[in-house]
């Protein structure tokens, strides 16, 4: 789920839209790059993405689909949720994933709009999850407002949760969607999600994550070791009894 981007912001009620924080990662790029001591160009050359697209993305002139979100993400090799904070949240001790929960209010978290959807985007504080959910309003209407397909590593679903949804991938027929309805696929098609009629049409999609970097795999583990261990010091060792002689 991504398309073409402009920076604006829309604050809309909890009956549909986009809600909540609108975001500017921006800042926090800019941060995380010149702390590394690294040019646009060097950016570049490690996500993929135009100099220029980098450069309007810094100067909150182009905001970040998901696709673009993932990208930059592995290319700093930091995760998803760190270019929704403070640069400094990147260097923050990872988190272990057991037992935490996140709860996003009506008209809370954070919110990117793009020319083609206004995303929202529930739990974005919590780094290293497994899945990213995306509440989305859906405004292209034909493929060719849409634009190019977009693709991105991982598989996706997505229920329609208002309006009519037609989702184009560059190996199946459209499929049509209505309210309840719903689909799971592989993200790496080229694919396109197309409102039907006039109506306003929002989906819930969730993506999988990609396989996060070496240095975040290494400071899971060595933040999961070490609460296992901590766990397992403040254990009573059992109380041994003699056998009857």
């Amino acid at each position: 789920m991504t398309s073409n981007t402009r920076a604006v912001r829309s604050k809309r009620g909890p009956q549909g839209g986009v809600s909540g924080t609108a975001s500017q990662p921006g800042d926090t790029l800019r941060a995380l790059r010149t702390q590394r001591g690294w040019t646009l160009s060097e950016l570049s050359d490690r996500t993929g993405l135009p100099i220029s697209t980098l450069s309007k993305v810094e100067n909150n002139r182009m905001s970040l689909t998901y696709d673009k979100l993932t990208r930059i993400s592995r290319g700093l090799e930091v995760d998803i949720a760190d270019l929704f904070g403070p640069a400094a949240q990147s260097s923050a001790p990872a988190q272990v994933p057991t037992g935490r929960r996140s709860i996003t209010r009506a008209n809370q978290g954070f919110a990117i709009e793009t020319d083609n959807y206004g995303q929202y985007f529930p739990a974005a504080e919590l780094r290293q999850k497994r899945f990213t959910p995306i509440v989305a309003e859906v405004r292209a209407r034909s493929l060719q407002e849409f634009g190019d397909l977009v693709r991105h590593p991982g598989e996706e679903f997505a229920l329609v949760l208002e309006g009519s949804l037609e989702l184009h991938t560059d190996l199946y027929a459209p499929a049509r969607l209505e309210v309840g309805d719903s689909i799971y696929f592989d993200s790496n098609m080229g694919h396109a999600y197309i409102a039907i009629g006039d109506a306003r049409c929002r989906v819930l999609s969730v993506c999988t994550e990609p396989e996060p970097p070496e240095n975040l795999r290494a400071g899971f583990r060595s933040a999961t070791a070490a609460t296992s261990a901590a766990a397992n010091g403040s254990r009573t060792a059992p109380i041994r009894r003699r056998a009857a002689g």
